[in-house]
């Protein structure tokens, strides 16, 4: 079930798809995550000290945001809803900070219109390639805002909550993409197919000699003395199912697909998402303007959009990225 392709389904006049396409909720999956969730908060609150009190209310907030996170690459039809998108954003941060006396009303105001926005930007505005660049410019710059350090503040020390917004950005986008605009290709899927992973692990191998010369020339060779090997099962599924599938789904399923149809030139395409790649990392590392960073990611882009190309698939891209910037987590400072 969590390898759901996020083929957009036929949809009615009104743009909400009909409900008889409408895919079954996996409650196993959700179980599953849902049991995991619950115990490692439990074991994480036990080895911090942390209360049960505090930790409960962090772990129901992620217990209510995975459902719509799994959802999001075969959205059912009341999720397609403008309105009932809208409602989800708002759900886990009421049930994190209203037990733990950490909501704030100007808080919540900045995520009300964040959510509205995201939530019925394409029940708003017509279906044109150009609202659809500007959706992802969007999307990259309330990430690079930072915005979400503000609206979810952490009261348990050395574990900022902000993940909640990320999650609440991807997943929302991606409903609002496949279930609402439709006609994309772009995938969300959390386990790629067999060939997906073994053309990922290619266009892994071929990227590492320019990357490695990018990090050595631009001065960021910095290899740490004691790699904490233990780290890259877990740093590598984090990526995988977070960061990977974000990006991979907005810069190569969205913008790279929508570039090199609207340039009508596949290698400009490439190019021209990969500078926007690199140039979302300017801000690496709070270290704005961070361009020897940027060269970096442009070129690791440029392998990752070589990826995607390959199969018109962003799970390929997905298994690229995440070997890619697990190798760099773990070996690199």
């Amino acid at each position: 079930m969590l390898g759901w392709m996020s083929k957009a389904p036929a949809q009615c006049d009104d743009g909400i798809n009909s409900g008889q396409d409408s895919p079954p909720v996996p409650w196993r999956a959700l179980s599953i995550g849902w049991t995991i969730l619950i115990v490692a908060a439990l074991v994480y609150a036990n080895m911090k000290g942390i209360s049960f009190a505090l930790a409960l209310p962090v772990a129901l907030a992620f217990v209510a945001e995975l459902p719509f996170y799994v959802m999001a690459g075969a959205p059912p039809a009341w999720l397609r809803r403008s309105e009932v998108l809208f409602g989800s954003c708002l759900l886990p941060y009421l049930v994190y900070t209203v037990p733990t006396g950490l909501f704030a009303f100007q808080s919540f105001g900045m995520l009300v219109v964040l959510a509205a926005v995201l939530s019925f930007w394409y029940k708003v505005l017509p279906r044109q390639t150009w609202l659809d660049v500007l959706y992802v410019l969007l999307l990259a710059t309330i990430l690079l805002s930072k915005i979400f350090d503000q609206i979810y503040p952490s009261a348990i020390p050395k574990t900022p909550l902000n993940i909640l917004g990320h999650l609440m950005l991807i997943r929302t986008a991606a409903v609002a993409v496949i279930g609402m605009r439709g006609g994309t290709g772009a995938q969300y899927v959390f386990i790629p197919k067999w060939d997906e992973w073994i053309s990922g692990v290619k266009w892994f191998a071929l990227m590492l000699p320019p990357v490695l010369t990018a990090l050595w020339a631009t001065g960021l060779w910095l290899p740490r003395d004691h790699p904490k090997y233990w780290t890259i099962l877990p740093q590598f599924l984090g990526i995988l199912w977070v960061v990977a599938l974000s990006e991979e789904f907005f810069f190569r399923g969205m913008l790279q697909h929508w570039l090199e149809s609207g340039m009508r030139n596949r290698i400009a395409g490439l190019l021209v998402t990969s500078i926007m790649f690199g140039s979302a990392h300017f801000w690496f590392h709070g270290a704005f303007p961070n361009w020897r960073f940027a060269i970096v990611a442009t070129v690791f882009g440029l392998f990752c959009g070589l990826a995607w190309r390959e199969k018109r698939s962003v799970p390929t891209s997905m298994v690229t990225h995440a070997l890619g910037a697990t190798l760099y987590r773990v070996f690199f400072q």
